[in-house]
């Protein structure tokens, strides 16, 4: 099989065709899942002023061990009323400002308070529990680069350095298809040689989660004129994904109609199980990727090849699937001559090192013995097995 791409060169070949994002300004309450197409820069300093880490009394360190009179209170969202004297302290909650004058911070634990004096037992540091002005960040410091994905940790950060609006790559538009006479949608009944179709909820599923806007198309029967029509409007989009109609029998008929419509085959076939009839193509700036009709194979191929490239059109700076390790629990048979995506459940072992237990029903087609499985484990071609024990790496999936 000298002939199929490997993963990675298939990897290679779809997003090199993939160009800079287009760019589009967004709320912040709108960003979450989006991706920065511009770097975003610190509006404050960040805190803005010396505030205080600690509920407790705001005080000279020169002053301290000793007895202090409390000459103010300060709130969180006020200011502090003047500089704190020599000799002075100031109850402080935390976040409040600390005072001029004021170098530290007790905890409110650590003394003993009456009659409106607090008593401080041992020298306090200076600067303890205190948080400068600007140590988080200045203006003008960089937030977050170009490229990074915008989660709930993220979009805090933006928020607490003023940043009401980010520029994101665009959600690009993504249609999925799904071909087989055979198929008929949940709820209906089926015939002779009929089966439910899954695929496209599964693609449509994927494709939300790497941030597209989805449509998807009825599924259509193995008949020139449908698959014409469909692909047509399909290849209106940003990124067409099909589901069968890949490989090379008498009702295979994707690859054929695309051609005729004007895509580009950039490949056909890679080495890898399931899933290897994958197709990559363009027509002008549409990417179009035709997956095998097995749902497993599909949800692999989506995995490997189309989630990256989604990523990439936004912009992510980092698209390619992140693989970790992981030690097998059992032995898993190799393929000579293809890499294999085996399903697994990734459990944590008491060591700390992640444990993978393979499921079940490998075959292609066993999309509910899919659905126990929560990690891809990547078994990499050669003779005989990976044994229980072996590190491996996996791909998370969900």
């Amino acid at each position: 099989m000298a002939d199929l791409l490997t993963i990675e060169e298939a990897q290679r070949l779809i997003l090199e065709r993939i160009g800079p994002p287009r760019a589009e300004p967004v709320a912040l309450q709108d960003a979450e899942g989006r991706i920065l197409a511009e770097t975003a820069r610190s509006l404050v300093d960040l805190p803005p002023f010396p505030s205080s880490a600690m509920d407790g009394f705001a005080l000279r360190s020169a002053d301290t061990p000793g007895r202090l009179p409390i000459v103010f209170r300060i709130a969180a969202g006020s200011p502090a009323p003047g500089p704190l004297a020599e000799g002075e302290a100031m109850g402080i909650a935390t976040g409040g400002v600390v005072p001029d004058g004021a170098d530290a911070v007790i905890p409110i634990e650590y003394v003993v308070e009456h009659d409106n004096e607090v008593e401080v037992s041992e020298p306090v540091a200076p600067a303890v529990n205190v948080r400068a002005r600007g140590s988080d960040a200045h203006v003008g410091d960089v937030v977050l680069e170009a490229g990074a994905r915008l989660g709930p940790a993220q979009l805090g950060a933006l928020a607490a350095a003023g940043v009401s609006e980010v520029v994101c790559g665009a959600r690009p538009r993504a249609t999925v298809l799904t071909t087989g006479t055979e198929l008929r949608a949940p709820g209906e009944t089926l015939g002779p040689g009929e089966v439910y179709e899954a695929n496209g909820l599964i693609l449509e599923a994927q494709l939300r989660s790497a941030g597209a806007v989805t449509e998807r198309l009825a599924a259509v029967a193995d008949d020139e004129a449908a698959h014409r029509a469909a692909l047509e409007r399909g290849l209106e989009a940003d990124v067409l994904v099909s589901s069968g109609g890949v490989s090379v029998g008498p009702h295979d008929l994707v690859r054929r109609i695309e051609a005729e419509l004007g895509v580009e085959e950039v490949f056909w076939r890679v080495a890898v199980k399931p899933g290897k009839p994958v197709s990559f193509g363009l027509r002008g700036s549409t990417l179009v990727f035709g997956l095998p009709g097995n749902p497993v194979s599909s949800l692999v191929g989506f995995e490997l090849f189309v989630r990256p490239a989604v990523l990439a059109l936004q912009g992510f700076a980092d698209p390619l699937p992140r693989f970790e390790p992981g030690e097998l629990t059992a032995a898993v048979e190799r393929s000579p001559a293809r890499d294999q995506l085996v399903r697994a459940r990734a459990r944590p072992g008491n060591d700390g090192a992640v444990r993978l237990e393979p499921v079940v029903g490998q075959e292609s087609h066993m999309i509910v013995r899919a659905a126990a499985a929560d990690a891809l484990v990547l078994v990499p071609r050669g003779e005989g097995e990976l044994q229980a024990g072996a590190i491996a790496r996996y791909l998370r999936l969900g």
